[in-house]
């Protein structure tokens, strides 16, 4: 379950894809969801994608410093420079933090 607790860094993910390379998109897509898992301070992720190639992933973060790890780290910057040359038409990052959140779920 991802945690959302007061304080959690949230990174917002908004992209499109150009269609390029659905394998490799894959591929990299699969390693940088299971390096970020492994990082320290991360909390979860959740992601949809539609037909269409637009897609919105949410990555929770202990907190700004580990957030920021995460962009820096080596492999997520060489990915990024991949999807910049090959898997995007465009993307935009939004940082924030938590200040509340809640769940619901059908019983």
């Amino acid at each position: 379950m991802t945690t959302r607790d007061a304080g959690t860094m949230v990174v917002i993910f908004v992209s499109q894809r150009t269609g390029a390379d659905p394998a490799g998109y894959d591929a990299a897509a699969a390693r940088m969801d299971a390096l970020a898992a492994a990082q320290p301070g991360y909390r979860g992720v959740d992601s949809v994608r539609d037909v269409a190639g637009l897609g919105i992933t949410v990555s929770y973060w202990a907190d700004a410093v580990t957030a920021a790890a995460w962009r820096d780290h080596p492999e997520h910057v060489a990915i990024r420079e991949q999807g910049r040359a090959v898997w995007y038409d465009w993307y935009t990052v939004t940082v924030s933090e938590t200040t509340r959140a809640y769940r619901w779920t059908r019983g």
